[in-house]
């Protein structure tokens, strides 16, 4: 029994995910940026699509819901606290919830701040997690709707996962990421090896997600809110965790 996971590119610089179990074939889509690029791919694959897994409201992750409902008869699983403006949920989740994959089980994580309700679902035993816009590769979301305390709370949530965790974003923003993070924290090696990997894939037009959490804990200077070095260079060395993230999400929404 496996997790299999298929991962495309839809509008600009979205990527569309098809998941299935392996055991009983049952698929989802996480998100839908794209409904006709998300229906071909699973045509191509023979992957029915049973459900939608929606991790945020977002037009470029939920616009696309209706047409594969109506397509294929999917259920459509989504945050509680988005159901109203998403619309036509059939199973409402929320932080501390299991969703079902065939045999395969996927915990639900509040990771609110880029909106209120946003979610990431986890799936444990196949070191997967699937996080929307909450975590990119080297950077975070924008906050839209939430507080940086807010924000800052469910990124650590993620951050507690265990490193070999693979983490699946839904962007393709890496490169201005790094270009941001060796701004705050140019001193660091891990950061710079990261930031060439980068260049070279894109040199190459390929992806950088999925990235892993242990690479992001030592890189991406949204999870080291706690590090003395960043800390430093940002003057805050007495601040609170989610000052010194709202500092960072300040200065990227600027950069």
């Amino acid at each position: 029994m496996a997790l299999e996971i298929r991962q495309f590119p839809c509008l600009q610089d979205n990527y569309g995910f098809l998941i299935r179990c392996s055991e009983t074939g049952e698929t989802a889509c996480i998100d839908t940026p794209e409904a006709e690029v998300i229906l071909e791919e699973a045509q191509t694959l023979g992957w029915p699509v049973n459900a939608i897994w929606n991790t945020h409201h977002h037009w470029d992750h939920a616009g696309g819901n209706e047409t594969i409902r109506q397509a294929t008869g999917a259920r459509i699983i989504a945050p509680r606290a988005e159901a109203a403006t998403i619309g036509h949920v059939d199973q409402p989740v929320a932080a501390g919830d299991t969703v079902q994959l065939g045999q395969l089980t996927a915990q639900v994580i509040d990771v609110g701040g880029h909106t209120l309700g946003h979610v990431a679902y986890w799936f444990e035993e196949a070191n997967v997690a699937f996080v929307g816009d909450s975590l990119f590769a080297l950077g975070c979301g924008r906050m839209f709707e939430g507080t940086p305390e807010q924000m800052q709370a469910g990124l650590a949530r993620l951050r507690d996962l265990p490193p070999e965790t693979v983490i699946y974003c839904a962007h393709e923003y890496t490169q201005a990421n790094a270009r941001f993070a060796l701004s705050v924290d140019p001193d660091n090696p891990a950061l710079q090896s990261y930031a060439r990997r980068v260049e070279a894939l894109r040199a190459e037009d390929k992806p950088t997600v999925p990235t892993v959490l242990a690479a992001e804990c030592e890189a991406n200077p949204f999870l080291r809110w706690d590090d003395a070095g960043l800390r430093e260079r940002l003057g805050l060395q007495a601040a609170s965790h989610a000052e010194v993230f709202a500092e960072l999400r300040r200065r990227k929404d600027m950069f």
